[in-house]
């Protein structure tokens, strides 16, 4: 079966993605082969292409889609008798190769997808709501009354993110770099928005906690926020650092924790929280949950044909977008 598939056989910048002609085999034991309908671009996608986190090359790239499953290999049915040909799936897992057509595909990675989820939002919010259900759920489980900070809340992540722990019952402060971003992170359950480049964004978080301080720090910028956002936390607050947008952050000094209240650090990883497919299905029976009872929604900002890759990771990487982005397979 002929396809095709962005791949890249040298990292760097978005110029490095290609469009080529792939070939698109029958699914061996525990495989199946998806037809994808749409497909979610991701920031861990430009650090693959980057080799911020290196992969082999020649690679495909991309780790979420939505699709349809149209064949099956050997073993599935013992796997999960719902995984059959015809049934619509889901899956933010495994080798990359989201970034094609159609795929074969370890059968362990997908999850079906409930009636009221559609494709779009499913491939919009699969990857970005299982990190945002070990975020408030594990990481530092949001409880109500806790503040806590959200970076670059008008990210794909920082909207599911600011609806999320609003849901439980927490005073959500986010940062954004426009108005129009901090309007849209409002609509969406940041009860306070920090503009980045007119405000001190540690000043102002710890004037709106009365001079506390919150009880979690999302950080999934990086490199420019990182030592701010360990200047926000109350005592015994928790630093939850899971991203590199603007660089890698720097190292921590165990002291620095110390001197700053006691803080607890992590840098937890979807692929650790996912580990065991018991997890995986937990995991996203709680996030279909709160998608199906309108608490957390999807937002797609913007959506391109799959074959112009490279103009959506020039937009994701120039913090031209908001919400989330898709490819258009079709």
């Amino acid at each position: 079966m002929r396809d095709h598939a962005i791949r890249v056989h040298e990292h760097g910048g978005p110029d490095v993605l290609r469009w080529e002609a792939v070939d698109v085999g029958d699914p061996g034991p525990g495989e199946v082969r998806v037809r994808h309908t749409r497909v979610g671009v991701n920031f861990i996608d430009t650090y693959h292409r980057s080799g911020l986190y290196p992969v082999e090359l020649p690679s495909g790239l991309g780790l979420e889609a939505a699709g349809v499953i149209e064949a099956v290999g050997a073993g599935v049915s013992d796997l999960d008798p719902r995984l059959r040909e015809g049934q619509r799936v889901v899956y933010a897992m495994g080798a990359p190769g989201a970034y094609a057509t159609r795929r074969v595909m370890a059968a362990a990675t997908l999850v079906p997808l409930p009636d009221d989820v559609s494709d779009a939002d499913a491939a919009a919010s699969f990857l970005k709501g299982l990190t945002v259900q070990f975020l408030v759920r594990r990481c530092h489980p949001v409880a109500p009354g806790d503040a806590v900070l959200v970076h670059a809340a008008a990210g794909g992540v920082g909207l599911l993110l600011c609806q999320w722990a609003k849901h439980l019952g927490a005073t959500v402060i986010g940062t954004a770099g426009s108005e129009a971003k901090a309007a849209l992170a409002r609509e969406h359950g940041a009860d306070h928005v920090i503009r980045y480049e007119s405000e001190d964004f540690v000043a102002r978080t710890r004037e709106l906690t009365g001079g506390e301080g919150v009880a979690a720090v999302y950080d999934g910028v990086g490199a420019a926020t990182f030592d701010g956002s360990l200047r926000c936390l109350r005592p015994l607050g928790m630093m939850v650092s899971f991203g590199n947008a603007s660089g890698p952050p720097p190292a921590v000094e165990p002291r620095r924790l110390a001197q700053l209240g006691s803080l607890f650090f992590t840098r937890p990883t979807l692929y650790t929280y996912t580990r065991t497919r018991a997890d995986l299905l937990r995991m996203a029976d709680d996030l279909f949950a709160v998608m199906g009872s309108g608490a957390v929604r999807a937002t797609i900002g913007q959506t391109s044909p799959l074959a112009a890759a490279r103009l959506a990771h020039e937009a994701l990487e120039g913090r031209a977008t908001t919400g989330a982005t898709l490819l258009d397979p079709a």
